[in-house]
C-alpha cells in the first residue's frame, strides 16, 4: 500500500504476549484469544486496562448479539467473558453505593451544622431580647453567613438595634 495511507497487516497470531498487544489478540481466534483473555482476567478489577478493555469487548458483544450467523468461537467468547462483565458490573455498583454513602454522610453533617448553627443563634437571640419576632427572624440568614467564631460575639455585644441595623 502508499505510504501515505498508512496501513499496517498485522498477524495477531504472531504479535508478542505483551500488554501493549493484549487488545489485538483478545480479538483474535483460538489459543491466542484464550490466551489474552485469561492475561485479561489476570489483571486486577482496579487496572485501568482492564475496565476499558471489557468497555471496547461489552462493545464488541453488542455487535455479536445483533449478528444472526454467530460461529462457535463467538459463543464461545461471549461465554468466557461473561462473569468478567458480571465482575465489573459488580464492582461499578460498589463503587457508586460507596460513592452515595460518602456523599449522603457529607451532605447530612453539612445540614446538621447549619441546623446546629441556626439553633445556636435562634437561642442567643431568645436569651437576650426574650422572643424572635419578624425583625430579629429577619437577620438570622444574614446571620449565618458568618462563621461563628464572627457572629457569636456580635450577639452577645450589639443591641437589638444594632443588630438589625446591621442586618437588615
Amino acid at each position: 500500500m502508499p505510504e501515505y495511507l498508512r496501513t499496517a497487516i498485522v498477524a495477531i497470531h504472531q504479535l508478542p504476549s505483551i500488554s501493549e498487544t493484549l487488545w489485538l489478540r483478545i480479538i483474535g481466534r483460538g489459543n491466542v484469544q484464550k490466551q489474552a483473555i485469561d492475561e485479561l482476567e489476570a489483571l486486577t478489577p482496579d487496572n485501568p486496562f482492564r475496565k476499558a478493555a471489557l468497555e471496547l469487548l461489552y462493545n464488541l458483544q453488542q455487535n455479536l448479539q445483533v449478528t444472526q450467523n454467530q460461529d462457535e468461537e463467538d459463543r464461545e467468547l461471549l461465554m468466557r467473558l461473561a462473569p468478567l462483565y458480571q465482575q465489573d458490573r459488580e464492582q461499578a455498583i460498589q463503587e457508586g453505593e460507596q460513592r452515595g454513602l460518602e456523599t449522603g454522610l457529607e451532605t447530612g453533617l453539612q445540614t446538621g451544622i447549619q441546623q446546629g448553627e441556626r439553633l445556636v443563634v435562634e437561642n442567643l437571640l431568645k436569651v437576650r431580647f426574650a422572643e424572635i419576632d419578624n425583625e430579629l427572624q429577619a437577620i438570622i440568614e444574614p446571620l449565618l453567613t458568618l462563621p461563628p467564631e464572627e457572629f457569636t460575639p456580635l450577639l452577645l455585644q450589639l443591641s437589638r438595634e444594632e443588630l438589625i441595623d446591621r442586618f437588615s
